[in-house]
This record gives C-alpha cells, structure tokens and sequence, in this order.
C-alpha cells in the first residue's frame, strides 16, 4: 500500500496555505488565508513561500484546531480559515 503525504502549499495566488486535514478516516482540504498568518501568527506583509511555509508550520496546532472545529460544524463544505476564526486580535 502507498502512503501519500500531503505537505502544505501556497496557492497559486499567494493568498493561501492549502493542507490536508485527516478527522475520522476521511482526508480532507482545507485553507488558511495569507491575512490570518499575517493577524495572528505574525508572517510579514510581502514574505517570501519560505518564510510563508515556516509561519504555518509554527502555528499548525492551532490552525488544525480551528480547522477541525469548523469541519465538525459543516462537514460538506470546504474548509477556509480566515482571521475571524481566531477572534479579536489582542
């Protein structure tokens, strides 16, 4: 059996980081927007894939936590997280 792995990305318009979110036994995709890593996890304006990537990954808890919360609240639809989903920022 061949295991595929999915590793995050930007979107092709640089506006998101697309991933994999597995919740019971179903893959599925998901998103989080530029501007929420930017609100919320401090990427910088104008950073490079790189950078982008590594700001995700340092907040990936939190991100796939916010992501399966609204996954379980609609389980048909796809799933984005915006900057909303984190709340006012402090």
């Amino acid at each position: 059996m061949e295991i595929v792995e999915f590793e995050p990305s930007v979107s092709p318009d640089g506006r998101a980081v697309v991933f994999v979110l597995s919740l019971r036994g179903r893959d599925h995709e998901c998103a989080i927007t530029r501007e929420a890593l930017e609100q919320h996890f401090w990427l910088q304006r104008g950073a490079p894939e790189a950078r982008i990537l590594r700001t995700f990954d340092d907040g990936h808890k939190r991100i796939f936590a916010v992501a399966e919360r609204k996954l379980l609240a609609n389980p048909g639809g796809r799933i984005v997280v915006t900057a909303n989903d984190f709340g006012p920022r402090r």
